[in-house]
């Protein structure tokens, strides 16, 4: 990728690393077009690059999170699915009229055991990206989502879900097509389905948006992922009146993975590469590919009924609450 490219998408916190890479490649160039022996400085740079690489992405606020969960190059579901899978064939169509383009689904094998892979769908540009409706689903998207679902349950093929999105679609036509209904309705449903559901936020998840295609035996979360109630934008706009304080509502909300793994709200965090899944998604895509196999293994060991109770319990047993006494 060239150059200018990578600046392009830049976050102000990789900053430092950046100039520091590039640092290190110019003398390496300039060393090998002069031929001197610069290996000591080079491998002393290195370990420092390594050590600031640690220490930036240890060391992430929950906005800054955020903006990784959000970066432009962040590996999407369609390049999980092509790197996880032997096969795949999205299939489409809600059989009422409607082909959501922002979720998307179908029959994929990996190592050879089928299953049904469906998620959100983001653009790589800004073409990409309307044409996606920025991962925001219709209601359509929910209903083919289900389909597929039914479909999976049927013939007996485990289904994971890849979470996506900024929230499903709130435009006037989404909710005269029964947006809330849509969603509700595949809460419902997923509650009583027989085969095993494993549940990913790769990205942004976002309100009921991620929800209906969020009922999981097991809900795991990169680790760099965020998943929340409503945008930081959205909750500091209804809180303080002021969108501007969205990385103090990002801090309240608890939207990180390791919060919410505190909280129990998730099962798993999947690790992610040092620079995050952006800086190698094919690193990425293979920890993520482990990590759902290694409990899809699991979840097969169970009866139908056994994983209905977990989905159940798990459900039920989220949120906390105190007594005060006055």
């Amino acid at each position: 990728m060239p150059e200018t490219k990578k600046k392009t998408f830049l976050l102000d916190f990789e900053k430092p690393l950046c100039e520091l890479e590039s640092r290190i490649e110019q003398i390496k160039t300039l060393a090998a077009e002069n031929q001197v022996d610069v290996a000591t400085e080079i491998a002393q740079l290195e370990i420092r690059a390594e050590q600031l690489r640690q220490e930036i992405f240890s060391t992430l606020t929950p906005a800054q999170r955020l903006q990784l969960a959000r970066h432009p190059r962040r590996p999407s579901t369609l390049d999980y699915v092509q790197a996880i899978s032997d096969e795949w064939l999205e299939l489409h169509g809600d059989r009422g009229g409607y082909d959501d383009p922002a979720l998307v689904g179908g029959v994929a094998r990996i190592d050879g055991r089928p299953v049904v892979i469906l998620g959100h769908q983001k653009g790589r540009d800004t073409k990409d990206n309307v044409a996606r409706n920025f991962g925001m689903a219709f209601p359509g998207g929910y209903r083919k989502a289900l389909r597929l679902m039914n479909h999976a349950n049927k013939f007996g093929m485990p289904i994971l879900t890849f979470i996506d999105t900024p929230g499903a679609w709130s435009g006037v036509e989404a909710e005269r097509l029964g947006q809330g209904e849509a969603i509700a309705y595949n809460l419902r449903q997923m509650f009583g389905l027989d085969v095993p559901i494993i549940c990913t936020v790769i990205g942004e998840g976002g309100s009921g948006g991620a929800l209906g295609i969020g009922v999981a035996d097991r809900l795991l979360m990169l680790e760099h992922s965020v998943y929340t109630v409503a945008s930081p934008e959205a909750c500091a706009a209804i809180l303080w009146k002021d969108a501007k304080k969205s990385d103090k509502a990002a801090a309240a909300l608890k939207i990180t993975s390791s919060d919410l793994k505190e909280l129990g709200i998730i099962d798993q965090i999947v690790p992610e590469p040092s620079s995050g899944a952006h800086a190698n998604p094919v690193e990425a895509a293979a920890k993520l590919k482990e990590t759902i196999w290694s409990n899809l293994e699991q979840l097969w060991q169970m009866t139908p009924q056994q994983r209905k109770n977990l989905r159940y319990d798990k459900f039920r047993s989220i949120g906390r609450f105190e007594t005060a006494v006055v």
